[in-house]
């Protein structure tokens, strides 16, 4: 390929069976791609910031693709399916992990840029390459029509054209709804706890009461290779949800005396909530907004009937979050 290379040294093996993660220097994705290779595929991971991941070019059977080499540019709206469809000759399994909580602005077009456009350009791509399996990332809540936030409905568009368009052109697609994942690495749970770290002995927090049901990343990742060579899946959308319930204020009282910074969790009413997601706009990392706000006016939570996975977060949690082993409660603080 004449606008990317490989990032970590010649690391590409012959005869075993290629998939290509987007998103795979993400949360999920660094998990996923280290068991892909565990289990002996051959794993491209395309990156727009391929520098700040050298480490995952060492892996096993693991090649990073810097896609901004010589020159910079955008996957969904700069370099054309040509282009992608080149990384992809060859390929078994396409997974798109890609995702964001927040966009630059208010209107939604981000949320579009990267959950739709990104998708079509991928999926498009994967059939002029003839990619035979497509594992899509979508969110428990996901929704094209009543979604209640920009994400909540731009993810269940990119969901329902994935299905349409794997029946069309005869790739067999799987996509996974999970609530909110935790696990080492995660910006769930560790978001609370820095952010307690820096709150004066009082959480001030909006919707206190809303509900999710943590699943562990581990789970997640099982779920996702399970589901390879499962024909069972084809055209499935899995929920996933993990053993119990909570509301998001048990949740940041368990992150924040975890990590050893404990504080009085206090629920805000609406308009304050407001005012708060508009504030936190403007922080570095944008840690709330307006549409985290819409979202959480809805439980993240699975149905009676759906099977649960089965790792509590209070088994996993304390051994990222705690100060002794490295959580934010350590004496140095983290820096980004």
């Amino acid at each position: 390929m004449d606008e990317s290379h490989a990032v970590g040294g010649s690391n590409e093996p012959e005869g075993l069976p290629r998939a290509v993660v987007l998103g795979g220097t993400g949360f999920v994705g660094r998990h996923l791609v280290r068991e892909l290779s565990r289990r002996g595929w051959e794993v491209v991971v395309p990156s727009r910031h391929a520098a700040r991941h050298r480490d995952m070019g060492l892996w096993p059977s693991v090649v990073l693709v810097d896609m901004n080499s010589p020159a910079r540019s955008d996957l969904a709206t700069h370099r054309g399916a040509p282009e992608l469809a080149e990384l992809l000759e060859g390929t078994d399994l396409l997974v798109n992990l890609v995702g964001i909580l927040n966009e630059r602005r208010h209107n939604g077009k981000g949320f579009e840029r990267v959950h739709i456009k990104l998708t079509k350009a991928a999926l498009r791509a994967a059939a002029d390459a003839g990619v035979p399996r497509y594992l899509h990332m979508s969110a428990l809540g996901a929704d094209e029509d009543e979604g209640v936030s920009h994400y909540q409905r731009s993810k269940g568009k990119a969901e329902n054209w994935v299905h349409r368009f794997g029946r069309k052109h005869d790739i067999a697609v799987t996509s996974f709804r999970p609530s909110v994942i935790f696990g080492p690495g995660d910006s769930f749970l560790n978001r609370f706890a820095d952010l307690a770290r820096l709150m004066p002995g009082v959480f001030p927090l909006a919707c206190a009461s809303a509900r999710f049901s943590p699943v562990y990343v581990g789970d997640v990742v099982r779920r996702f290779v399970e589901s390879i060579n499962d024909p069972q899946s084809h055209g499935a959308r899995h929920d996933l949800c993990g053993p119990h319930d909570y509301s998001l204020g048990e949740l940041v009282r368990y992150a924040a005396k975890t990590s050893g910074h404990p504080r009085w969790v206090v629920g805000l009413p609406m308009w304050l909530s407001r005012i708060q997601a508009r504030v936190m706009e403007w922080l570095p990392g944008k840690p709330f907004s307006r549409d985290n706000l819409a979202s959480l006016q809805r439980d993240n939570t699975c149905s009676p009937e759906c099977p649960r996975e089965p790792t509590r977060l209070e088994d996993v949690a304390p051994g990222y979050l705690a100060p002794g082993n490295g959580g934010p409660g350590k004496s140095t603080p983290r820096r980004g």
